[in-house]
Protein backbone atom coordinates (compact mmCIF):
# COMPACT_ATOMS: atom_id res chain seq x y z
CA UNK A 1 0.00 0.00 0.00
CA UNK A 2 2.85 2.34 0.77
CA UNK A 3 4.29 1.58 -2.61
CA UNK A 4 1.02 2.55 -4.28
CA UNK A 5 0.92 5.81 -2.38
CA UNK A 6 4.46 6.62 -3.44
CA UNK A 7 3.64 5.88 -7.07
CA UNK A 8 0.47 7.97 -6.83
CA UNK A 9 2.40 10.83 -5.28
CA UNK A 10 5.04 10.68 -7.98
CA UNK A 11 2.31 10.65 -10.61
CA UNK A 12 0.65 13.68 -9.05
CA UNK A 13 3.95 15.57 -8.90
CA UNK A 14 4.74 14.65 -12.49
CA UNK A 15 1.30 15.79 -13.54
CA UNK A 16 1.80 19.07 -11.71
CA UNK A 17 5.15 19.62 -13.35
CA UNK A 18 3.69 18.81 -16.75
CA UNK A 19 0.73 21.12 -16.10
CA UNK A 20 3.03 23.90 -14.92
CA UNK A 21 5.11 23.61 -18.06
CA UNK A 22 2.03 23.35 -20.25
CA UNK A 23 0.10 26.31 -18.93
CA UNK A 24 1.15 29.98 -19.19
CA UNK A 25 -0.65 33.29 -18.82
CA UNK A 26 -0.48 36.41 -20.96
CA UNK A 27 -0.90 39.72 -19.15
CA UNK A 28 -2.97 42.60 -20.47
CA UNK A 29 0.17 44.59 -21.17
CA UNK A 30 1.83 41.76 -23.06
CA UNK A 31 1.54 39.62 -26.14
CA UNK A 32 3.21 36.23 -26.64
CA UNK A 33 4.81 34.19 -29.36
CA UNK A 34 4.95 30.37 -28.97
CA UNK A 35 8.12 28.82 -30.37
CA UNK A 36 8.73 25.16 -31.12
CA UNK A 37 12.39 24.26 -31.51
CA UNK A 38 13.04 27.97 -32.23
CA UNK A 39 10.37 28.25 -34.88
CA UNK A 40 7.25 30.37 -34.19
CA UNK A 41 4.06 28.33 -34.23
CA UNK A 42 1.48 30.53 -32.54
CA UNK A 43 0.86 34.22 -31.82
CA UNK A 44 -1.22 35.13 -28.78
CA UNK A 45 -2.59 38.68 -28.67
CA UNK A 46 -5.28 38.18 -26.04
CA UNK A 47 -4.64 38.13 -22.30
CA UNK A 48 -5.53 34.95 -20.38
CA UNK A 49 -4.48 31.35 -19.72
CA UNK A 50 -2.95 29.39 -22.59
CA UNK A 51 -1.47 25.93 -23.19
CA UNK A 52 1.77 24.81 -24.81
CA UNK A 53 3.60 21.55 -25.23
CA UNK A 54 6.05 21.21 -22.38
CA UNK A 55 9.72 20.71 -23.07
CA UNK A 56 9.11 21.23 -26.77
CA UNK A 57 7.59 24.67 -26.96
CA UNK A 58 8.59 27.91 -25.21
CA UNK A 59 6.99 31.34 -25.00
CA UNK A 60 8.51 34.74 -25.85
CA UNK A 61 6.70 37.72 -24.33
CA UNK A 62 6.55 41.14 -26.00
CA UNK A 63 5.20 44.49 -24.85
CA UNK A 64 1.75 45.55 -25.97
CA UNK A 65 2.19 49.07 -24.56
CA UNK A 66 3.70 52.06 -26.35
CA UNK A 67 7.47 52.13 -25.96
CA UNK A 68 9.81 55.14 -25.98
CA UNK A 69 13.11 55.64 -27.74
CA UNK A 70 15.41 58.59 -27.01
CA UNK A 71 17.99 58.90 -29.80
CA UNK A 72 21.14 60.90 -28.99
CA UNK A 73 21.21 64.60 -29.81
CA UNK A 74 22.28 65.41 -33.34
CA UNK A 75 23.70 68.53 -34.97
CA UNK A 76 21.83 69.10 -38.21
CA UNK A 77 22.72 71.55 -40.98
CA UNK A 78 19.53 73.18 -42.22
CA UNK A 79 18.73 74.42 -45.71
CA UNK A 80 19.93 77.95 -44.82
CA UNK A 81 23.32 76.51 -43.74
CA UNK A 82 22.58 77.03 -40.06
CA UNK A 83 23.29 74.43 -37.43
CA UNK A 84 20.82 73.19 -34.86
CA UNK A 85 21.32 70.71 -32.06
CA UNK A 86 18.13 68.65 -32.14
CA UNK A 87 16.99 66.33 -29.35
CA UNK A 88 14.07 64.02 -30.32
CA UNK A 89 12.08 61.08 -28.93
CA UNK A 90 10.20 58.31 -30.74
CA UNK A 91 7.20 56.33 -29.56
CA UNK A 92 6.40 52.98 -31.16
CA UNK A 93 4.23 49.92 -30.58
CA UNK A 94 4.70 46.28 -31.58
CA UNK A 95 1.80 45.35 -33.85
CA UNK A 96 3.09 42.15 -35.48
CA UNK A 97 4.97 40.00 -32.93
CA UNK A 98 5.86 37.36 -35.52
CA UNK A 99 7.48 39.81 -37.94
CA UNK A 100 9.06 41.66 -35.04
CA UNK A 101 10.67 38.44 -33.82
CA UNK A 102 11.77 37.40 -37.31
CA UNK A 103 13.33 40.79 -38.24
CA UNK A 104 14.82 42.27 -35.07
CA UNK A 105 14.27 39.63 -32.40
CA UNK A 106 14.55 41.82 -29.26
CA UNK A 107 13.46 45.23 -28.13
CA UNK A 108 17.07 46.40 -27.75
CA UNK A 109 17.82 45.62 -31.39
CA UNK A 110 14.57 47.24 -32.46
CA UNK A 111 15.38 50.42 -30.53
CA UNK A 112 18.83 50.58 -32.13
CA UNK A 113 17.42 50.18 -35.65
CA UNK A 114 14.58 52.64 -35.09
CA UNK A 115 16.97 55.18 -33.56
CA UNK A 116 19.16 55.05 -36.67
CA UNK A 117 16.14 55.33 -38.95
CA UNK A 118 14.69 58.29 -37.06
CA UNK A 119 18.06 60.10 -37.03
CA UNK A 120 18.60 59.68 -40.77
CA UNK A 121 15.02 60.72 -41.53
CA UNK A 122 15.39 63.72 -39.23
CA UNK A 123 18.51 64.83 -41.08
CA UNK A 124 16.85 64.35 -44.46
CA UNK A 125 13.66 66.27 -43.65
CA UNK A 126 15.19 69.08 -41.60
CA UNK A 127 18.01 69.43 -44.09
CA UNK A 128 15.46 70.74 -46.58
CA UNK A 129 13.91 73.20 -44.07
CA UNK A 130 15.07 76.54 -42.74
CA UNK A 131 15.59 77.58 -39.16
CA UNK A 132 12.49 79.76 -39.26
CA UNK A 133 10.39 76.77 -40.33
CA UNK A 134 11.84 74.57 -37.59
CA UNK A 135 11.20 77.17 -34.91
CA UNK A 136 7.76 78.21 -36.13
CA UNK A 137 4.37 76.55 -36.44
CA UNK A 138 5.60 74.58 -39.48
CA UNK A 139 7.42 72.28 -37.07
CA UNK A 140 4.19 70.26 -36.73
CA UNK A 141 4.14 69.60 -40.46
CA UNK A 142 7.81 68.63 -40.40
CA UNK A 143 7.23 66.23 -37.51
CA UNK A 144 4.29 64.62 -39.28
CA UNK A 145 6.47 64.09 -42.36
CA UNK A 146 9.24 62.58 -40.24
CA UNK A 147 6.73 60.30 -38.50
CA UNK A 148 5.32 59.16 -41.83
CA UNK A 149 8.72 58.30 -43.30
CA UNK A 150 9.96 56.55 -40.16
CA UNK A 151 6.73 54.58 -39.92
CA UNK A 152 7.06 53.46 -43.55
CA UNK A 153 10.42 51.88 -42.76
CA UNK A 154 9.46 50.62 -39.30
CA UNK A 155 6.54 48.56 -40.60
CA UNK A 156 9.02 46.08 -41.99
CA UNK A 157 9.92 45.31 -38.34
CA UNK A 158 6.30 44.68 -37.35
CA UNK A 159 6.06 47.91 -35.34
CA UNK A 160 4.08 51.10 -35.79
CA UNK A 161 5.49 54.53 -35.07
CA UNK A 162 3.05 56.38 -32.87
CA UNK A 163 4.82 59.72 -32.72
CA UNK A 164 8.11 61.49 -33.39
CA UNK A 165 8.69 64.81 -31.66
CA UNK A 166 11.47 67.35 -31.27
CA UNK A 167 12.12 67.84 -27.58
CA UNK A 168 14.70 70.58 -27.99
CA UNK A 169 16.15 72.49 -30.94
CA UNK A 170 18.94 74.85 -29.90
CA UNK A 171 21.88 76.49 -31.57
CA UNK A 172 25.15 74.72 -30.65
CA UNK A 173 27.35 76.40 -28.08
CA UNK A 174 30.16 77.03 -30.57
CA UNK A 175 27.73 78.57 -33.02
CA UNK A 176 26.22 80.67 -30.22
CA UNK A 177 29.66 82.02 -29.31
CA UNK A 178 30.34 82.80 -32.97
CA UNK A 179 27.00 84.57 -33.24
CA UNK A 180 27.72 86.59 -30.11
CA UNK A 181 31.19 87.49 -31.42
CA UNK A 182 29.74 88.53 -34.78
CA UNK A 183 27.03 90.58 -33.07
CA UNK A 184 29.65 92.21 -30.85
CA UNK A 185 31.87 93.11 -33.83
CA UNK A 186 28.84 94.42 -35.71
CA UNK A 187 27.83 96.62 -32.79
CA UNK A 188 31.42 97.83 -32.40
CA UNK A 189 31.51 98.68 -36.10
CA UNK A 190 28.23 100.60 -35.81
CA UNK A 191 29.51 102.38 -32.70
CA UNK A 192 32.72 103.36 -34.51
CA UNK A 193 30.72 104.59 -37.47
CA UNK A 194 28.41 106.64 -35.24
CA UNK A 195 31.42 107.98 -33.34
CA UNK A 196 33.10 109.00 -36.59
CA UNK A 197 29.92 110.70 -37.77
CA UNK A 198 29.68 112.52 -34.45
CA UNK A 199 33.29 113.66 -34.69
CA UNK A 200 32.68 114.85 -38.23
CA UNK A 201 29.63 116.81 -37.17
CA UNK A 202 31.56 118.15 -34.17
CA UNK A 203 34.36 119.36 -36.45
CA UNK A 204 31.83 120.98 -38.78
CA UNK A 205 30.06 122.72 -35.92
CA UNK A 206 33.37 123.82 -34.38
CA UNK A 207 34.72 125.14 -37.69
CA UNK A 208 31.46 126.94 -38.38
CA UNK A 209 31.54 128.47 -34.89
CA UNK A 210 35.19 129.52 -35.36
CA UNK A 211 34.34 131.07 -38.69
CA UNK A 212 31.41 132.97 -37.21
CA UNK A 213 33.59 134.05 -34.28
CA UNK A 214 36.27 135.31 -36.66
CA UNK A 215 33.67 137.19 -38.69
CA UNK A 216 32.11 138.68 -35.55
CA UNK A 217 35.51 139.75 -34.19
CA UNK A 218 36.49 141.26 -37.52
CA UNK A 219 33.23 143.15 -37.76
CA UNK A 220 33.57 144.28 -34.14
CA UNK A 221 37.14 145.44 -34.73
CA UNK A 222 36.05 147.23 -37.88
CA UNK A 223 33.24 148.97 -36.03
CA UNK A 224 35.60 149.75 -33.14
CA UNK A 225 38.20 151.21 -35.49
CA UNK A 226 35.50 153.23 -37.21
CA UNK A 227 34.18 154.57 -33.92
CA UNK A 228 37.71 155.20 -32.64
CA UNK A 229 38.56 157.08 -35.80
CA UNK A 230 35.40 159.15 -35.53
CA UNK A 231 36.22 159.87 -31.86
CA UNK A 232 39.80 160.82 -32.68
CA UNK A 233 38.56 163.01 -35.49
CA UNK A 234 36.11 164.74 -33.18
CA UNK A 235 38.76 165.13 -30.47
CA UNK A 236 41.22 166.60 -32.94
CA UNK A 237 38.56 168.94 -34.24
CA UNK A 238 37.62 170.06 -30.72
CA UNK A 239 41.31 170.46 -29.83
CA UNK A 240 41.92 172.42 -32.99
CA UNK A 241 39.00 174.68 -32.24
CA UNK A 242 40.22 175.21 -28.67
CA UNK A 243 43.78 175.91 -29.87
CA UNK A 244 42.54 178.43 -32.40
CA UNK A 245 40.79 180.39 -29.64
CA UNK A 246 43.91 180.92 -27.42
CA UNK A 247 47.25 179.69 -28.72
CA UNK A 248 49.24 181.00 -25.75
CA UNK A 249 47.11 179.24 -23.19
CA UNK A 250 47.25 176.02 -25.21
CA UNK A 251 51.07 176.13 -25.26
CA UNK A 252 51.10 176.82 -21.54
CA UNK A 253 48.70 173.92 -20.86
CA UNK A 254 50.76 171.47 -22.92
CA UNK A 255 53.92 172.55 -21.11
CA UNK A 256 52.31 171.87 -17.74
CA UNK A 257 51.31 168.39 -18.96
CA UNK A 258 54.93 167.78 -19.97
CA UNK A 259 56.08 168.88 -16.48
CA UNK A 260 53.58 166.56 -14.82
CA UNK A 261 54.64 163.59 -16.96
CA UNK A 262 58.39 164.17 -16.64
CA UNK A 263 58.48 164.95 -12.91
CA UNK A 264 56.08 162.24 -11.72
CA UNK A 265 58.49 159.81 -9.97
CA UNK A 266 60.18 160.70 -6.68
CA UNK A 267 63.58 159.34 -7.70
CA UNK A 268 63.89 161.11 -11.05
CA UNK A 269 66.50 163.83 -11.60
CA UNK A 270 66.75 165.97 -14.72
CA UNK A 271 69.92 167.82 -15.65
CA UNK A 272 68.90 170.48 -18.17
CA UNK A 273 69.84 173.98 -19.11
CA UNK A 274 67.51 176.58 -17.59
CA UNK A 275 67.67 178.45 -20.86
CA UNK A 276 66.18 175.55 -22.78
CA UNK A 277 62.70 175.42 -24.24
CA UNK A 278 61.56 173.02 -21.55
CA UNK A 279 61.87 175.75 -18.89
CA UNK A 280 60.82 178.65 -20.99
CA UNK A 281 58.05 179.53 -18.52
CA UNK A 282 60.64 179.49 -15.72
CA UNK A 283 63.12 181.65 -17.60
CA UNK A 284 60.63 184.40 -18.40
CA UNK A 285 60.87 184.11 -22.16
CA UNK A 286 57.12 183.94 -22.47
CA UNK A 287 56.45 186.75 -19.97
CA UNK A 288 58.02 189.85 -18.29
CA UNK A 289 61.59 189.39 -17.15
CA UNK A 290 63.03 190.04 -13.65
CA UNK A 291 60.26 190.93 -11.32
CA UNK A 292 57.51 191.23 -13.88
CA UNK A 293 54.17 189.60 -13.45
CA UNK A 294 53.93 185.81 -13.50
CA UNK A 295 53.54 183.89 -16.67
CA UNK A 296 50.20 182.28 -17.51
CA UNK A 297 49.39 179.62 -14.97
CA UNK A 298 50.83 181.59 -12.01
CA UNK A 299 54.46 180.26 -12.25
CA UNK A 300 57.06 182.90 -11.55
CA UNK A 301 60.08 183.13 -13.81
CA UNK A 302 63.57 182.28 -12.62
CA UNK A 303 66.44 184.79 -12.37
CA UNK A 304 68.34 185.50 -15.48
CA UNK A 305 71.64 184.98 -13.67
CA UNK A 306 70.93 181.27 -13.10
CA UNK A 307 73.76 178.87 -13.77
CA UNK A 308 73.98 177.17 -17.12
CA UNK A 309 72.82 173.81 -15.75
CA UNK A 310 70.65 172.83 -12.82
CA UNK A 311 69.67 169.53 -11.13
CA UNK A 312 65.90 169.35 -10.73
CA UNK A 313 64.35 166.93 -8.23
CA UNK A 314 61.17 165.12 -8.92
CA UNK A 315 59.36 167.12 -6.22
CA UNK A 316 57.30 170.03 -7.50
CA UNK A 317 59.48 172.97 -8.36
CA UNK A 318 58.78 176.03 -6.21
CA UNK A 319 59.44 179.45 -7.78
CA UNK A 320 62.48 181.38 -6.55
CA UNK A 321 62.26 185.08 -5.78
CA UNK A 322 63.81 187.37 -8.26
CA UNK A 323 67.18 188.93 -7.38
Amino acid sequence: MNRSLVIAGIAVIAAGVVAANSLFTVDETEQALVLQFGQPVNVINRPGLNVKIPLIQNVVYMERRVLDIEPPSEQIILADQRRLEVDTFVRYQIRDPLRFYQTVGTEFTAETRLSNISTSTLRRVLGAATQIQVLSEERVRLMDEITRQVNAEAQTFGVQIVDVRIRRADVPDATTQNIFARMRSEREREASEFRAQGQEQSQQIRSRADRERTVLLAEAQRDAQTLRGEGDNRAIRVLAEATAQDQTFYNFYRTLQAYRTSLRSDDTTLVLSPQGDFFRYFSGRNGPVNGGPAAPGGIAPTATGAPATAALPVAPVEPRPAN
